[in-house]
């Protein structure tokens, strides 16, 4: 494997993504969606659902009226819904290194922001029961911004709310999509994929790509003289 590429500037505020990044939710999801259809007598391949990932409930329930019908889509996805409501409220597991690289940039002043595509009060509620919610300055959600991602909107707020300019933003991703969204809001991001394995076409953006938060984590001592 080719060696990462160092950072080229010490950020003045870092932005993380929340499911998948901070959060295993990707996992905690993709069990409720396998449930639910096992529930309701849906034989659905491992496969189809991790192809949900990532999406918006749009297409999420475009793509169950595909194979197994609208009605019988729907009636999975609120079944979904009501399993994954009980996993948030115990507290969806953290990512490894999460709260290692959160300690870091708060010991160093580097202000933070969340930058999700779940809806503000669910997001608050993810934070909160995670217990991450106290580590950021700000929360940004698409409850706030007209444009979800791959549009830039959501990370464009969030550096505005911390009164910091984008080039000086760097950003903590795990899917293509909220990458395409950093890229256009003119910020670094780093990718951490989790369950979805970038592919040629995300390679060829030629962000940062790494395997863990700690990786992550130090592309960011290498620049800070006390780390």
């Amino acid at each position: 494997m080719n060696p990462i590429a160092p950072l080229p500037f010490l950020p003045e505020a870092v932005i993380f993504d929340m499911d998948g990044l901070m959060l295993d939710s990707e996992r905690a999801i993709t069990a409720c969606l396998a449930q639910a259809a096992q529930e309701h007598g849906h034989a659905l391949e491992p496969g189809f659902w991790l192809a949900m990932v990532g999406n918006s409930d749009a297409r999420c329930r475009a793509m169950l009226a595909d194979r197994i019908g609208p009605v019988a889509g729907d009636a999975l996805l609120e079944r979904c819904h009501a399993l994954y409501d009980d996993v948030v409220a115990q507290g969806i597991p953290h990512r490894p290194g999460i709260v290692a690289l959160l300690d870091w940039l708060v010991a160093r002043g580097i202000p933070r922001a969340v930058a999700t595509s779940t809806r503000r009060p669910l997001a608050l509620r993810k934070l909160e029961a995670a217990g991450l919610l106290r580590w950021f300055d700000a929360v940004c959600t698409s409850s706030d911004v007209e444009h979800p991602k791959p549009a830039p909107d959501i990370y464009l707020l969030a550096a505005r709310t911390l009164g910091v300019a984008p080039a000086d933003c760097l950003v903590l991703e795990d899917s293509p999509t909220g990458v395409r969204a950093a890229l256009a809001a003119g910020m670094t991001p780093i990718q951490v994929p989790d369950l979805v394995v970038p592919d040629d076409a995300v390679r060829a953006l030629g962000h940062r790509i790494v395997a863990s938060l700690g990786d992550a984590q130090r592309l960011l001592q290498d620049l800070h003289p006390h780390a």
